[in-house]
C-alpha cells in the first residue's frame, strides 16, 4: 500500500541518507557501539532472539506488495516459539486500515502484535493538555482514534491561525502550499508540533515518497520550533513496545528489524535491543550499506540480505 505522499523516485538512498544525517542533532545518541554480522536471512540467526520487531515497508512489503518469503519467516518464527511484532511508523493510517491490509497481504497479526507511532501520539496526548489540534492527516480514512474537535489542515489559512497546536500524522494529504501556511501560522503565533511520523521519506513502487518527518524538521529549521517526536527512533513508541514484550526477555534477546539505519537502526539501539539492517530491500534496496554505516556510526549488530 503506498502512503499516498509525494513520490521522489529521481532520488535515492544516498540522498536520503544525507538528509537523515541532515538532521542527526535532533534524533537520539547512538546507546552501544557493535560490530556487524553479515547473515542471510531471519532464519539464520533465529535461535539468538526470542522476540523480533518488525519495520513493515521494508520488511514486510514494498507498496501493496509482500516481500517475497516473508509471510511463511513470519509463521515460521512463531512455530518455533518466538513472538513476532510489528512496530511501524506509519502514524497516517488507523488501526483497523493497518490490520486490514496486514491480512490482505498474507501475515496474520493480532491487535497486539501491531505498534504503530499513531498509538504512540495518541498516548501521548492522554496526559497532554486538551488543545484544539490542527492536524495533517488524510480525510478519507475518517476520524478513527483522532481527538475529539480536532480539525482537519486543508487550504484555509483561518483552520491554521485557530488552532492551538499542531499535529502531523500522515503527510499523503500535505502540499507545498499547506507547508507553507503552516510556517506562516507558526511563526505568526509559535505553538507546539507533535509528529507520528519521523520518517524523512518511505520506499514505495516506483521510489521514496516525502513523510512527515521531511515537513516537521523543515518547519524546524523555519521556525526554530522543536518538533516533539512520538515514532523511530524516539523513544515513545519502544516504550509502548517494551510494554509487549513477554516478560522476563532480556533486552539482549530482542532483535528490531528494519531498512533504515536512522530510524529501525537507531531506534533500536538507542532502546537497548539488537538490530538487524535489511540490505536487499526497502531504503537500501540491494546497495550495500557499509559506507553509509561507517560515516553514520549507526553500526547495526547483523546486515542481511532479506527478512
Amino acid at each position: 500500500m503506498s502512503t499516498g505522499s509525494e513520490v521522489i523516485s529521481d532520488q535515492g538512498a544516498a540522498w536520503a541518507f544525507r538528509e537523515y544525517e541532515s538532521v542527526r542533532h535532533r534524533l537520539p545518541a547512538v546507546r552501544r557501539q557493535a560490530e556487524f554480522v553479515r547473515a542471510d536471512d531471519l532464519d539464520a540467526i533465529a535461535d539468538r532472539f526470542d522476540v523480533f520487531l518488525l519495520d513493515a515497508f521494508g520488511v514486510l512489503n514494498i507498496g501493496e506488495t509482500a516481500i517475497p518469503g516473508v509471510v511463511d519467516r513470519v509463521n515460521g518464527l512463531r512455530a518455533r516459539g518466538k513472538q513476532v511484532m510489528v512496530v511501524t511508523n506509519a502514524a497516517g493510517y488507523p488501526s483497523s486500515v493497518l490490520h486490514a491490509r496486514y491480512e490482505r497481504l498474507g501475515y496474520s497479526f493480532a491487535t497486539e502484535d501491531v505498534v504503530s507511532s499513531r498509538m504512540a501520539l495518541l498516548r501521548g496526548l492522554e496526559t497532554h493538555p486538551e488543545l484544539k489540534w490542527g492536524m495533517a492527516a488524510q480525510p478519507k480514512f475518517g476520524r478513527e482514534e483522532l481527538p475529539d474537535g480536532a480539525d482537519f489542515l486543508e487550504d484555509d489559512a483561518a483552520a491554521y491561525a485557530g488552532a492551538e497546536g499542531f499535529l502531523m500524522f500522515g503527510a499523503s494529504a500535505w502540499s507545498e502550499p499547506r507547508q507553507a501556511l503552516l510556517e506562516q501560522a507558526l511563526k505568526d503565533s509559535p505553538r507546539q508540533v507533535l509528529v507520528g511520523n519521523p520518517d524523512l521519506v518511505a520506499p514505495v513502487e516506483n521510489g521514496l515518497s516525502r513523510e512527515p518527518g521531511h515537513y516537521a524538521h523543515r518547519l524546524a529549521n523555519a521556525t526554530g520550533i522543536e518538533p516533539v517526536f512520538f515514532g523511530k527512533p524516539f523513544p515513545a513508541i519502544f516504550d509502548m513496545t517494551r510494554e509487549r514484550i513477554r516478560p522476563g526477555v532480556p533486552d539482549e534477546r530482542v532483535l528490531m528489524v528494519g531498512d533504515t539505519l536512522h530510524t529501525d537502526i537507531l531506534g533500536g539501539n538507542a532502546a537497548g535491543f539488537r538490530t538487524a539492517l535489511i540490505a536487499g530491500y526497502g531504503f537500501f534496496d540491494g546497495e550495500d550499506p557499509a559506507a553509509a554505516i561507517a560515516e553514520s556510526g549507526i553500526i547495526p549488530d547483523f546486515i542481511l540480505d532479506r527478512p
